[in-house]
């Protein structure tokens, strides 16, 4: 996804914009290659707040890696949306065949609806127009009660705020969990579960905190999980003794430093488990001497 286009419709919300936008913006300042562009069917496009955003009329080239995202506006009802054109609906439907990803935040669901691409398809959006996006586009399957789904590189959000966990979720798909975590500390968010479906990666799952020491101790063991990590360096590399960082580390986690780091290799262990691998070569390669330890762990999962 090297390029972002946000396709603004009369009365876009600044959130459901500016949430997905800044995630992108922080993973670039990060060195990953995003370049953010804005399109609309006029030169200025007036928020549901006020302010007032210009936008290009003309769409750029896009490819198989690059990401539409349709935010949000404001209306009572899906009826009362604002028209969207036969270029722009093109426009979604194109990028889509040729591979690409189209996503939408709140209400922005409905235009990928009428640009075809909820059908068949699993999709959310916020909870006060549910029911009538359903109604609105029979062939689709709208999910309640979930930040966001996926589906077939058509991936819809619940609205507002979810904008970002939906941003968050595509960083995590492309660049890794680790990822993910690093730019939801950086804009002071929760990298959050979706809804009732389990979730997916531990490093997402115990960084729901605000505690900057436990997220750096987080980021020497997320790059290092494999290595000898004893607990002494790990307080001297965030600056707390060895007490203070197990005190804040299972506070805000859980989990003590160590339990983090097996919970890492069991998960790592697992994938590779999965794909073929041998218990004893999975072992070692997360960082355990031999398969003894990873077979005891693995009988405590449940």
């Amino acid at each position: 996804m090297s390029n972002v286009v946000f396709f603004l419709v009369p009365g876009v919300h600044l959130l459901d914009l500016a949430g997905p936008a800044q995630v992108f913006s922080t993973a670039a300042d990060f060195g990953h290659p995003y370049t953010l562009s804005y399109v609309a069917e006029q030169p200025q496009v007036t928020s549901a707040q006020g302010l007032p955003l210009t936008a290009a009329l003309d769409w750029p080239e896009l490819g198989p890696e690059d990401l539409v995202v349709v935010p949000g506006w404001r209306a009572l009802t899906l009826v009362d949306a604002p028209a969207v054109g036969d270029t722009a609906l093109r426009a979604l439907r194109d990028h889509h065949a040729r591979g690409g990803t189209v996503a939408s935040v709140c209400a922005g669901a409905d235009a990928l609806g009428r640009a075809g691409l909820l059908d068949g398809r699993r999709c959310t959006t916020h909870h006060d127009v549910q029911d009538e996006l359903a109604l609105r586009h029979p062939k689709a399957t709208v999910v309640r009660d979930v930040l966001f789904t996926t589906d077939d590189r058509v991936v819809t959000s619940a609205g507002i705020a979810s904008g970002i966990d939906l941003a968050l979720h595509l960083i995590a798909t492309r660049h890794g969990p680790a990822t993910a975590a690093q730019i939801a500390r950086d804009v002071v968010v929760y990298a959050r579960r979706n809804g009732h479906e389990p979730q997916a990666s531990a490093m997402l799952r115990h960084r729901s905190h605000l505690d900057d020491t436990v997220h750096r101790a987080q980021d020497l063991i997320d790059t290092r999980f494999d290595e000898t990590l004893p607990l002494a360096a790990l307080a001297s590399a965030v600056g707390v003794s060895e007490r203070t960082l197990t005190r804040l580390f299972s506070r805000a986690t859980g989990l003590t430093p160590l339990r983090y780091q097996q919970t890492l290799r069991l998960e790592r262990a697992e994938h590779l488990i999965s794909h073929g691998v041998t218990i004893d070569a999975a072992a070692r390669s997360v960082g355990f001497e031999d398969a003894r330890m990873l077979r005891r762990l693995r009988s405590r999962t449940p």
